[in-house]
């Protein structure tokens, strides 16, 4: 489901939200803060939809325990627990099933499991869209959303 722009071209009216890119709004000196800051405040201002997961939110608070500290990682998962626009998915046994054989295709690759759940949470959920930093979600077919694009 998506919808039109200003522009003419199709908006997607909800993005998966990866760890790459919530930890890059979280973290001023990540080298891609801006981008993910401009990537986030485009999809609020548009009232995109985000989803994560349980998952992804625990490698966003690791990432950010260890760089960060304590208080900030915590904060940061209230914050994403907090907003409106964020659907937090919890994994399933039936996610499970589904990432495994997202990890036996794409064997070739080091795909983590916490990704093969998000791409299985995007199939059950009918998202194409990621805003995400990883390569490996272009490589399971997945469109990476960038605002400008």
């Amino acid at each position: 489901m998506s919808r039109r722009t200003a522009a003419g071209e199709r908006a997607p009216s909800r993005v998966f939200v990866d760890s790459s890119a919530w930890f890059a709004v979280a973290s001023a000196s990540d080298g891609r803060h801006a981008e993910a800051e401009r990537m986030l405040h485009a999809a609020v201002a548009r009232g995109t939809g985000l989803i994560t997961t349980n998952l992804v939110l625990a490698e966003v608070h690791r990432l950010a325990l260890v760089r960060m500290g304590i208080r900030p990682a915590v904060a940061m998962l209230d914050r994403i627990e907090a907003s409106r626009l964020v659907s937090l998915v919890h994994a399933t046994a039936d996610h499970h099933l589904v990432a495994r054989r997202w990890l036996a295709r794409l064997a070739d690759q080091p795909i983590s499991y916490a990704d093969a759940v998000s791409f299985a949470v995007m199939e059950a959920a009918r998202c194409r869209v990621a805003m995400t930093f990883d390569r490996h979600f272009a490589i399971a077919g997945f469109h990476i959303w960038r605002p400008d694009d």
